[in-house]
């Protein structure tokens, strides 16, 4: 009984989240009322806040993803001797060989970046959602407290990401095929990567591990 209650609300968030991106990019995002997304998706409008506390969280729907709760998870999951930094690449390689809808730049993900760019108030939400992404891997880094160095390091990873894939969509966007946006995209990514195994010996004292597996 219960998993068909999950399932059923899996499918009503999915019916919302549908309803909302295709009259965005029909009409625009502050075109779009609240009202007229609940009434494509055949729900309530107190349904729809259920799902989504915020209108810009209809169109930034894989939070997760923007939050990088994958980068924390993989961190969290390494194993024992294993650099956080480390696992990271480790994880973009799976990511790249999955292609990954993260890791994709096509498109359907180029018109979804321009689209959020236009936005101020989506531009906005995005912010936000980076800085969750950084509060997030520094606390997974040096605990509940992060000290500054891993609060640097967090920030430079999230920032990495994000260059990476504004530069990825210019050179789509540009002319450049799906393969050459990739591969700016993934030296970015390892370059940002770099800078920030440059710091790690400072932080593999224990601030970068709180449960002391790269520590001494």
């Amino acid at each position: 009984m219960g998993e068909r209650r999950e399932s059923k609300k899996r499918e009503t968030r999915q019916r919302i989240s549908d309803a909302a991106t295709e009259l965005f990019f029909a009409r625009g995002f502050d075109a779009v009322t609240l009202d007229e997304i609940a009434a494509a998706a055949g729900v309530s409008k107190m349904t729809v806040f259920n799902y989504f506390p915020r209108k810009e969280d209809l169109m930034l729907d894989r939070q997760d993803d923007l939050k990088l709760v994958f980068f924390r998870e993989a961190i969290r999951a390494r194993a024992p001797g294993k650099s956080p930094v480390a696992e990271l690449r480790a994880l973009m390689g799976r990511l790249r060989e999955q292609k990954h809808p993260f890791v994709r730049f096509d498109r359907h993900a180029a018109e979804f970046w321009r689209f959020i760019a236009a936005s101020p108030s989506l531009e906005a939400r995005l912010r936000e959602l980076n800085d969750e992404a950084a509060e997030g891997l520094a606390t997974e880094l040096d605990g509940p407290t992060p000290d500054g160095l891993a609060r640097l390091a967090a920030g430079m990873i999230v920032l990495t990401v994000r260059t990476a894939r504004q530069e990825a969509i210019r050179v789509f966007e540009h002319g450049g095929s799906a393969k050459k946006a990739g591969a700016v995209f993934f030296t970015l990514i390892d370059q940002g990567f770099a800078a920030v195994q440059a710091i790690e010996p400072s932080l593999a004292g224990g601030t970068f591990a709180p449960d002391g597996r790269d520590a001494g």
